[in-house]
């Protein structure tokens, strides 16, 4: 009863710091506006936030090595700091700053959680277990990113920051209280060079890494792009943007309940080629129904869903490659993730401004197929 409860608390705690990082995407316009800067400048700040997650790894052992709790904790603070500052003084140097170490905390915070649960959870459970902590991911959309919304429409473009930096605190509060000091289900480790070297040195986890990467470049040529394709094809505006957003998330949560539901059963590797599979498809019917507002939700809707499935059966595949360094692990997967958005940030604004939108769908699909044959490499491995 207690893991659930915690699960549940987790969910919600990360709902904010998800929030913080999704809020960008639909919003990327409006933050231009506001800061006086245009697209390419934004998707250049988007491309270094990506990049900055290349240096998750330097974070991997404090988890393994200080706690599980400790490694949230530190990931709460390092959160709250990061969005403080445009509290304190909005200015493109600010938000520079709150999203470089807001994505630092959640990249201390993400791998310290999803290893403390993999510590307690069998892994024939634990893809359901998790896809129940990754529901914050689209309640950020359906719940966070609509309240941003209003409070930009209302208040302006860093009106959000104040509010996320109480909710960080909150964030910091709770951990401290629920999660216990003593952690009888995970040793300290006392050489973090064994955990890189058990990591690098084994193929199916360097093969496993690069899924997160493909599947990632993939997905953030849409992220970037969405939000100024929606409103240069439909005129969409701050609201609508922030209802668009819901969508996405309610696509998400029905992702997360499918990996609930069935990645367990399916296996990890399966149910993650179905992924894979459904989110190239999704991505090649993105501009052909995109024709209308409506045709244009409904494939953002199919793509998010699919990507969702990726992300969330991909997790718990990876929990288990190097149990003895599960945090490294986990923290190098978040590496990956973080060089494929990267990639695909500095993309996308180059393949739309020269190409155009089916262009980055189709980018999207060739990522999809080499994450596939990355699997592929991972399962002979």
């Amino acid at each position: 009863m207690r893991i659930r409860f915690q699960l549940i608390v987790f969910m919600l705690l990360r709902t904010i710091l998800n929030t913080a990082h999704r809020m960008v995407y639909p919003f990327l316009p409006i933050f231009a506006r506001g800061l006086g800067v245009d697209i390419s400048t934004m998707s250049l700040l988007m491309t270094v936030r990506s990049l900055i997650g290349v240096t998750s790894p330097l974070f991997a052992p404090i988890a393994d090595r200080r706690g599980r709790k400790f490694g949230m904790l530190l990931g709460a603070l390092v959160f709250t700091l990061g969005v403080g500052l445009v509290a304190i003084h909005p200015s493109i140097w600010t938000l520079a700053a709150a999203l470089i170490l807001a994505v630092l905390g959640k990249y201390m915070f993400d791998p310290s959680m999803q290893a403390y649960f993999g510590d307690r959870i069998p892994y024939t459970q634990r893809g359901t277990a998790l896809a129940v902590t990754e529901v914050a991911w689209s309640m950020s959309f359906i719940l966070g990113v609509p309240l941003m919304g209003f409070l930009i429409a209302k208040f302006g473009w860093s009106a959000p920051f104040p509010v996320l930096a109480v909710l960080g605190l909150l964030v910091f509060i709770t951990i401290w209280r629920i999660v216990p000091q003593a952690d009888p289900h995970h040793e300290l480790t006392a050489d973090s060079r064994g955990g890189y070297l058990a990591v690098f040195s084994s193929k199916p986890a360097l093969a496993g890494v690069s899924i997160a990467l493909w599947a990632s470049a993939g997905n953030e040529l849409v992220n970037v792009i969405f939000g100024v394709w929606l409103e240069n094809s439909f005129g969409l505006k701050i609201a609508a943007l922030a209802g668009a957003s819901a969508v996405i998330g309610i696509s998400e949560l029905s992702g997360e309940g499918l990996v609930a539901f069935t990645t367990d059963r399916l296996g990890k590797p399966l149910a993650l080629t179905l992924g894979l599979a459904g989110n190239a498809l999704a991505s090649i019917l993105l501009p052909i129904i995109g024709q209308t507002q409506t045709g244009a939700l409904i494939g953002l809707f199919l793509f998010y869903i699919t990507f969702e499935y990726v992300m969330v059966s991909h997790i718990p595949l990876m929990t288990e490659l190097i149990p003895s360094a599960r945090a490294t692990m986990l923290s190098l997967n978040v590496t990956g993730h973080s060089i494929g958005r990267a990639l695909g940030a500095f993309l996308a604004a180059i393949i739309y401004q020269r190409l155009g939108f089916v262009f980055v769908s189709l980018a999207a699909v060739v990522f999809n197929l080499v994450a596939i044959l990355a699997l592929r490499r991972m399962q002979k491995g």
